[in-house]
């Protein structure tokens, strides 16, 4: 791993993939091409404003954020750079792309207002709250136990990548929260130097930025991190098959994230396929219906057997509801007969097979879209053994 040293004066002709550029942020994020990256991930000065030193009630030192880069002369002059660097992440996304930037009470309310005013789109706030934060020594505040991640469109058009059924699996089949409870970076993730002191103050823990990318990225996505610091995000980004742009300053990170970055083996690329279930071809229920997957007849009920209904040759469902006789949708009858105002009736209606086992609609529907990939809808065949087995399609009745 290599990294290059930028002239402001001369653009790059093409994106340099999996580089890490040494400069200023402002005068890197000048020099790549217009509307050319998928996601921005970005973790700028705190500008803690910190007027002396933080000391334990032992009297020790505090290893905190004391760094000449996290030091400016006024909000005046930490707004005109958020400004700089915001506006030029804006520039080279890609219309349909996003940024993260993370930070704490200390700047991030200043950070959110300059990216609204530029045009962005906050689509999320997400709390990291962190198992192991470090105390309030003072004992003059609540212990500050999160910081603060914003997820924002280029603009209110923008439909940026939102991987919602990966991050649902990576929550046990539950719908992810923006409040994420993930530890410190410790151990032996922390980088320290042969004193023993950190080698960056605020090095991200790389559960952080796998979620931010797995969240927000297809595989083959660039990332470009302004603040690559010690290079969290193009580790994360190399083991889930995502290309990387750093930008750092300062040399000794800069060494710190080459030598990591040699380290990472990329994952296999089964490990980061994902399904985007609002990208499948739309199957409405009466193709269901028509091709005899469902025919009308079928009597389905619910996983409990509390509710029935009828399928009718239309797609439509007949049931008896609170009020009397219903018929619509899969979905306004399923809302209908538990007297609330929506329902997914794909997953909320089954069929009971011979063996009395329920099958939600939706497995008939995940069966039509694999049949709609096939040649012919009627029959395939797999082999077993040295023979042609006929398969049919999954078949309510």
């Amino acid at each position: 791993m290599s990294h290059l040293s930028i002239n402001p004066a001369s653009p790059l002709d093409s994106l340099p993939l999996d580089r890490i550029l040494e400069g200023d942020c402002v005068e890197v994020l000048a020099t790549l091409p217009d509307s050319s990256v998928d996601v921005v991930f970005a973790d700028p000065p705190y500008n803690l404003q910190l007027g002396q030193g933080l000391t334990r009630p032992n009297q020790s030192v505090v290893d905190g954020v004391d760094a000449d880069w996290d030091k400016f002369a006024d909000f005046k002059a930490y707004d005109a750079l958020t400004a700089a660097w915001l506006g030029q992440a804006r520039r080279i996304l890609k219309p349909n792309g996003s940024l993260w930037v993370i930070g704490s009470y200390h700047n991030i309310f200043r950070v959110g207002t300059v990216l609204q005013d530029l045009g962005y789109w906050i689509l999320n706030d997400v709390i990291w709250l962190k198992t192991n934060p470090m105390p309030n020594f003072r004992g003059t505040r609540f212990t500050n136990a999160h910081e603060t991640l914003i997820w924002a469109a280029r603009s209110p058009e923008a439909r940026p990548v939102f991987n919602y059924e990966a991050m649902k699996n990576l929550n046990d089949d539950k719908q992810m929260r923006s409040d994420w409870t993930l530890p410190l970076c410790t151990g032996a993730e922390r980088l320290r130097g042969p004193d023993g002191t950190k080698v960056h103050p605020t090095q991200k823990p790389e559960s952080l930025l796998y979620r931010v990318i797995l969240a927000s990225t297809r595989p083959g996505a660039v990332i470009v991190d302004p603040f690559f610091g010690t290079g969290t995000t193009g580790v994360v980004a190399k083991r889930l098959g995502r290309r990387f742009i750093g930008i750092e300053r300062d040399p000794t990170y800069i060494r710190e994230a080459e030598r990591r970055l040699a380290g990472v083996e990329p994952c296999p690329t089964p490990s980061f396929a994902l399904r985007v279930k609002r990208e499948e071809p739309r199957i409405p229920f009466g193709t269901l219906v028509e091709r005899g997957l469902v025919p009308p007849g079928t009597n389905l009920c619910d996983a409990r057997k509390r509710f029935h209904a009828e399928v009718l040759a239309d797609g439509t469902l007949r049931a008896s509801g609170p009020s009397g006789e219903v018929i619509g949708s899969l979905h306004s009858v399923g809302a209908a007969v538990q007297g609330l105002p929506a329902c997914n009736g794909w997953t909320f209606w089954c069929v009971e097979d011979k063996a009395g086992v329920l099958h939600p609609l939706d497995t008939f529907r995940r069966r039509a879209r694999e049949d709609a990939a096939r040649p012919s809808f009627a029959r395939t065949t797999r082999k077993k053994g040295d023979k042609q087995e006929n398969v049919l399609p999954l078949r309510a009745g």
